[in-house]
């Protein structure tokens, strides 16, 4: 059962992309403190974040690091009644210079808008190392988990040459995608994201990951899922889109 639970609780993770993150008040001891954060995930599968040196959580992350972030499904009409997921966590701020070229390459497809005030501004990367996590999907379904959090096979060079070659030659494909998962159609989607589970889309601002029907393992068997996906007329059974 654990084993299905983490596996829901990867994909909510993935679907969503902002969370509550709740960290130790510097300024009101003994006092938690939220902000809205966005994210992505990184080769590990860790939660990785971009925030400004000024900012109170920042701040609250430097003294100490033990903090939680909340991530609920979006939109939802009753939320006691859909997944949430919270992260315990340790943050930690990415200080190895290969390390946040790579986070930067990474989180700059998911939020481009991020590329100008990093520079501009005093932001630095971190990301979330996982303590547990405790996933509620739904009503009864309460789970403590060590285990959620899934390494990327494909980050690095191989996802970038996969995106690239994705959104340079086969927009129709992707265009498709969006279509056969009902995702809004308001603008132009771009692939920016491939993991074994599936991959994510950017439509606007907004991000949506979709399913493979199977795990994928090599970057052949990711060509062949999304060969099958482009040709399909409804999407496979196994498959879950974000709303």
């Amino acid at each position: 059962m654990s084993v299905k639970a983490g596996k829901h609780a990867r994909e909510l993770l993935l679907k969503e992309y902002r969370g509550v993150l709740s960290t130790h008040s510097k300024a009101m001891p003994g006092f938690p403190f939220g902000s809205v954060v966005p994210y992505c995930l990184d080769a590990d599968g860790y939660p990785l974040m971009l925030i400004s040196r000024i900012a109170q959580h920042t701040h609250n992350l430097k003294q100490d690091g033990k903090c939680s972030l909340l991530v609920g499904e979006r939109g939802a009409e009753d939320v006691q009644a859909v997944g949430r997921l919270t992260l315990l966590a340790e943050a930690r701020q990415l200080d190895d210079e290969a390390q946040i070229v790579a986070a930067a390459q990474r989180y700059y497809r998911y939020f481009p808008e991020s590329r100008g005030y990093h520079k501009a501004h005093d932001f630095d990367f971190w990301r979330l190392e996982p303590v547990r996590w405790r996933y509620i999907g739904g009503f009864g379904a309460i789970h403590w988990l060590d285990e959620v959090a899934q390494t990327n096979p494909f980050a690095g060079d191989s996802e970038i040459s996969m995106v690239e070659h994705m959104n340079s030659d086969h927009a129709k494909a992707i265009a498709h995608y969006v279509e056969l998962a009902g995702l809004p159609q308001h603008a132009p989607a771009e692939l920016v994201g491939v993991d074994s589970e599936g991959f994510h889309l950017r439509i606007g601002q907004g991000l949506y990951w979709l399913a493979f029907p199977t795990s994928c393992n090599s970057p052949l068997e990711v060509r062949q899922a999304l060969v099958a996906l482009a040709r399909a007329e409804v999407w496979p059974t196994d498959g879950q889109a974000s709303a």
